[in-house]
């Protein structure tokens, strides 16, 4: 029989993400998750108050998902996506034209959210230079954060995951995100920066900027960059690999935008956290700029497990889940209840602003706090502590837990968040 502790084992051969080993030695070993529960070796059980990393909306192991996928993996387990077909990517490719935004008409598959955005941005500069236009700038947000592939961190703007490759990125220029005070002059000055014609694409996270704090912005100032950007035939690039299947309150963040994007990414969610994958989908404009009798032309990019049945499977599950009754009250449940948390706390003297869309409530701390530092790190300790998931990103506390998640386990984690706010 194994050993039973797990973090001891762990640090023989395992290097985690977003760790510096050094500082943080210890992983807590989970053995088990179940609805919107977190079991570790020792039986405590933790709210997974973020859905772990926002994938499993529908609930760790849910029933559907689980037999769905049994059923599956009896049938046919992988086959090469180039030169072959399968009923599951078929069947995902219908269901998610129903709910995507009305203008997708294609869709590409990768394994996860940064080769979602990377393939993207290769469809913008591709697009551009298969039309033979001289087009190689990316804009996007400032403070966005789009993955961590090459292309993918290009046009990201958080310099802690970006320090050591800078030299090594595609051109990018960013702007502010938009807001009443300053949209009529990012307008003006895209408009003259425009008139160089090298701007291939625009990359967003629409709504929620998810990495930078859920830091949120409305939809109006960005329908008028996107506007802007169209009329001027800069691809417009939708990162809704956070914000897609229904965390803002609708199917992706885009339906709340009247202006749609040529290309739209997604992944976390798209599988409900069972398996890896990812979608790029764009519109048929898109796709034409690729179809030619040369071979050059085409999107040479592949991945090993491309649209794989079982991945493909569990994604119609999800989205079989998102759109059924029970789920949909259960995000408007989320959504209300939230709303009623933010009146009892937003006007906390330690409570900086708050922030709410969808099922996403986010609030900052009135504390000036590193975002990985030592004050950070009492507040991660005091939630799981007390059986409680959360992630602070520096001063800012977010809750995106399953849609799953009980009245009861939604309370305890707004009762452990007013707890923390008495010790900072």
């Amino acid at each position: 029989m194994a050993e039973k502790n797990l973090s001891q084992r762990d640090k023989k051969h395992l290097w985690h993400p977003l760790t510096q080993h050094k500082l943080h030695s210890n992983m807590l070993g989970i053995v088990k998750a179940k609805g919107a529960l977190l079991y570790d070796e020792d039986s405590k059980e933790y709210i997974d108050g973020i859905a772990s990393w926002y994938t499993c909306m529908y609930g760790h192991c849910n029933d559907y998902i689980v037999h769905k996928t049994y059923e599956q993996m009896q049938t046919l387990d992988q086959v090469v996506f180039s030169g072959f077909t399968h009923e599951p990517a078929v069947l995902l490719s219908e269901a998610l034209m129903k709910i995507l935004p009305e203008n997708q008409e294609k869709i590409f598959f990768s394994d996860n959210g940064s080769t979602s955005n990377e393939i993207a941005i290769k469809m913008a500069l591709q697009y551009h230079f298969n039309l033979g236009n001289k087009r190689n700038v990316m804009l996007a947000f400032e403070d966005g954060f789009h993955g961590d592939t090459f292309g993918a961190m290009s046009v990201s703007g958080l310099s802690v995951y970006n320090g050591p490759f800078e030299d090594f990125f595609i051109e990018v220029e960013r702007i502010p995100v938009p807001t009443e005070e300053n949209i009529d002059s990012i307008i003006r000055n895209l408009l003259t920066r425009l008139k160089k014609a090298d701007i291939a694409g625009f990359i967003y996270e629409p709504l929620v900027q998810g990495a930078a704090a859920m830091k949120m912005h409305d939809g109006y100032g960005l329908s008028k960059i996107l506007t802007v950007l169209k009329q001027h035939n800069v691809i417009t690039i939708a990162d809704e690999v956070m914000t897609g299947f229904g965390k803002t309150g609708k199917n992706f963040a885009s339906d709340y935008i009247p202006v749609k994007p040529d290309v739209l990414c997604m992944s976390k969610a798209l599988t409900a956290g069972l398996v890896p994958m990812a979608i790029t989908s764009c519109t048929q404009k898109i796709y034409d700029a690729f179809y030619s009798d040369e071979i050059s032309k085409g999107l040479f990019h592949g991945h090993t497990y491309t649209a794989n049945p079982i991945a493909c499977t569990a994604a119609l599950a999800g989205i079989e889940l998102l759109q059924s009754k029970e789920m949909q009250q259960n995000i408007e449940r989320i959504v209300l209840s939230h709303q009623k948390f933010n009146e009892e706390i937003k006007n906390h003297p330690k409570v900086a602003t708050t922030r709410q869309c969808g099922v996403i409530f986010a609030l900052d701390l009135n504390v000036k706090m590193e975002r990985y530092g030592n004050l950070r790190d009492k507040l991660f300790h005091y939630f799981m502590d007390n059986g409680v998931f959360l992630r602070p990103l520096g001063n800012t506390i977010y809750i995106l837990a399953p849609y799953v998640v009980s009245k009861e386990q939604m309370q305890k984690i707004y009762n452990t968040i007013k707890g923390v706010l008495e010790i900072i």
